[in-house]
Parts: structure tokens; C-alpha cells; sequence
């Protein structure tokens, strides 16, 4: 059976509307997906660096959930990947093989609208641009990018109550949930 393992990396899980209910989800499916708290499982930030090998090597695909913060990830995926993926066991002549051909892929939030990430938008660039140095990363690697799946936020509009702002957002989340799947799924083919 191949499985999806989902690294997921949100500092304030608990806090989290798109994420926790993405992981929700996922967590009905056991047979398909393990989901790893980054920050539940390190909460000092120590991580057990051969753990987290063995976790990845034992599963087919690898993805990466977390919420875009400063246009990049939370400092502990950063972390996380600076000591897991090193030399002689992520890349190099020594063995550095273990991403080779594996399926790899994003799940992001991002807290502002889509629009805003484009080259007209108020950040001139998409996410995808500002996730190029992920896709580099397992480029580098050898592993097999798969892209990014995306729920973008709505601010609220001005003199929008907190409830009129969150009905919308709540449909949108559970059509994105569905969509979080059937995305997850496209890794195994």
C-alpha cells in the first residue's frame, strides 16, 4: 500500500482553521495518510534526526503543510529540513539518495487572496515563485516535485463583521479540504 506522509508545521495548530481542519481529514484515512505535528512531536525544537529519516523512508510520498509565513515557511520546517535532508543521506556521492524519485509536494495557507499573489498583484509574484526555493530544494535532491496545493485567505472587507467574513471562508475551506484529497490521491498516479 503506498502512503502519503504529511509533515505538517504550524506554530499555533491549535489556532489554525485551514490546517487543523485539513488534518482532520486526513486523519480519517489512516490507511492513506500519517500525519506528523511538527511542532506537538518538537516542541524544544530538538529533533531526532534518524526518527525522522526512518519516517520518510517508510513512506512513498512526502508532503509539506504548513502556512506561508514572511513568504516562506515556519522556522521549524526550515530546521527540520536543514538537518534532515543533508549530505550523504538526501543528496551527494555517499549514498545521498533517499528523495530519489520520491513524490514530494506543498500544502500551503496563504492568509491573503489570490490575487495579491500574482506579478500585478500587491507582491508581485505567484506563490509558486515564492516557493521556488522548495521545488529547488527536491529538484536537487532528485525527488519527483509534484506542485502545491493552496487554500489563500480573504481579508476581511472593511466593516465586515467577524461572521459575514467566515461563512464564505468556511464553504471555501470544505470544497479546499475536498480538493486537498483529490490532490493527495494524483501523488499516486
Amino acid at each position: 500500500m503506498i502512503k502519503t506522509l504529511v509533515v505538517a508545521a504550524h506554530p499555533s495548530m491549535e489556532k489554525s482553521t485551514v490546517h487543523k481542519r485539513w488534518l482532520e481529514e486526513l486523519r480519517k484515512h489512516p490507511q492513506k495518510y500519517t500525519v506528523h505535528d511538527l511542532y506537538k512531536t518538537y516542541p524544544t525544537e530538538k529533533i531526532d534526526v534518524e526518527k525522522e529519516r526512518q519516517l520518510i523512508e517508510a513512506h512513498e510520498n512526502l508532503v509539506l503543510q504548513f502556512p506561508i509565513q514572511w513568504f516562506n515557511s515556519p522556522s521549524l520546517l526550515k530546521k527540520w529540513m536543514d538537518e534532515v535532508f543533508d549530505y550523504g543521506w538526501a543528496y551527494g556521492s555517499n549514498g545521498g539518495d533517499k528523495l530519489k524519485d520520491r513524490k514530494v509536494a506543498l500544502a500551503v495557507s496563504a492568509g491573503i487572496r489570490v490575487s495579491d499573489y500574482s506579478e500585478n498583484g500587491r507582491y508581485g509574484h505567484t506563490l509558486e515563485q515564492i516557493l521556488i526555493p522548495f521545488k529547488t530544494t527536491f529538484f536537487y535532491c532528485q525527488a519527483d516535485y509534484r506542485s502545491i496545493h493552496a487554500f489563500y485567505g480573504e481579508e476581511k472587507e472593511p466593516g465586515g463583521t467577524e461572521k459575514e467574513n467566515l461563512k464564505p471562508m468556511k464553504n471555501e475551506l470544505e470544497r479546499n479540504t475536498e480538493n486537498y484529497l483529490l490532490f493527495l490521491d494524483k501523488l499516486h498516479s
